[in-house]
């Protein structure tokens, strides 16, 4: 009951609005900002006395209300995603996988030590095996403070110095390392990887490491992206943890519409 009082307090403009086109002397009545007082006192009494008498309408208003928000949430996004497209799809510095000719884009704006990114891990890594033909894109987006910050540096060094084969293992390795995230354990992280620790920890004072993540966190603020996971997969964003199915349903939905790779 309180959860239904909240929601309706928040929707009182609008649900006036739906109720008021719903009675079935609407059509008839006079324009509310005219009636004198006695008018409006006998007009509210019609109004309670239709919604005690017929509360469905209150569920169809709200049902319709938060339909339309959600069309609309939905088409402020695809917006938002077309006017930035160039950024999020194809920035030329971020690590693409998957199926680099894959019909459909999905894009991960993550942090390594967000516990939802790594639980989403596995499932992203199961819908692209599974899929075949989506192509996917990692940004390192570290906003849990300096360890993030410094775990995408290391990644972010890798990539540009050892390649993007190199980058996958790191990212998969970051992925699922528990423990500090200082410099001795990247150290032996990277060793345990079999790949040049020397070379990628000093890479990681590059000056382009830093733009590289001052660029992606940019572009996360202007899209909006205030935690990760974030996932654009096409025109659609998802923001939070999905369970791979259902983001292989976003995945068919943006397929079927053509929008897989907007441009």
């Amino acid at each position: 009951m309180i959860r239904l009082f909240r929601r309706l307090k928040g929707l009182v403009p609008a649900l006036f609005t739906g109720v008021l086109l719903a009675l079935p002397f609407a059509a008839s009545a006079t324009d509310i900002t005219n009636m004198n007082d006695s008018e409006r006192a006998a007009f509210g009494q019609e109004v309670r006395r239709y919604l005690l008498e017929n509360p469905e309408v209150i569920v169809e208003v709200i049902r319709e209300l938060e339909k339309r928000q959600a069309e609309a949430k939905t088409a402020g996004d695809a917006a938002l995603i077309a006017a930035n497209a160039d950024e999020i799809f194809d920035d030329g510095i971020s690590w693409v996988g998957g199926n680099p000719e894959g019909d459909v884009t999905l894009v991960e704006y993550m942090d390594y030590r967000c516990p939802y990114c790594r639980k989403a891990r596995p499932e992203v890594a199961d819908l692209l095996r599974k899929d075949g033909n989506i192509r996917y894109i990692v940004k390192e987006y570290p906003i849990l403070g300096p360890d993030s910050t410094y775990a995408s540096k290391v990644a972010i060094s890798t990539l540009r110095n050892l390649g993007p084969d190199a980058y996958a293992r790191v990212h998969e390795a970051l992925m699922t390392h528990n423990g500090p995230w200082n410099e001795k354990a990247m150290r032996r992280l990277l060793a345990h990887l079999g790949l040049d620790a020397d070379r990628v920890l000093a890479g990681t004072g590059a000056p382009e490491v830093q733009d590289h993540i001052d660029r992606i966190l940019t572009q996360g603020r202007k899209l909006g992206i205030d935690g990760t996971p974030t996932f654009v997969i096409g025109d659609t964003f998802v923001r939070g943890y999905a369970p791979e199915h259902a983001m292989a349903q976003i995945v068919a939905d943006v397929r079927k519409r053509g929008a897989g790779r907007p441009e």
